[in-house]
């Protein structure tokens, strides 16, 4: 199976491609991706996963053409951050 793995930390965004077996779960993606090695800092006992924004288990088998995210935590509430314009940019 043909699928991605993304992850972005404050610095720098990861977007890998690779072929995974198939019953290949999101944790098997994430190790053959070699984030955890490239991202010390990730802890996948703590971090939330998803495929294409959807939350999802480590252990949630991934389909052929799946993006397996992994989030990281929010720094700063939305609720209170007052939301720049798109014009500023």
């Amino acid at each position: 199976m043909h699928i991605g793995v993304a992850y972005a930390d404050k610095f720098k965004r990861t977007w890998l491609t690779l072929d995974v077996p198939d019953g290949c779960t999101v944790r098997g993606a994430i190790e053959r991706a070699g984030l955890l090695t490239q991202y010390p800092d990730i802890d996948l006992d703590n971090q939330r996963v998803g495929i294409f924004g959807k939350f999802t288990k480590l252990d949630a088998k991934i389909k052929d053409g799946d993006r397996v995210e992994i989030y990281r935590h929010i720094t700063a509430d939305p609720d209170t951050v007052p939301r720049r314009d798109q014009d500023e940019d």
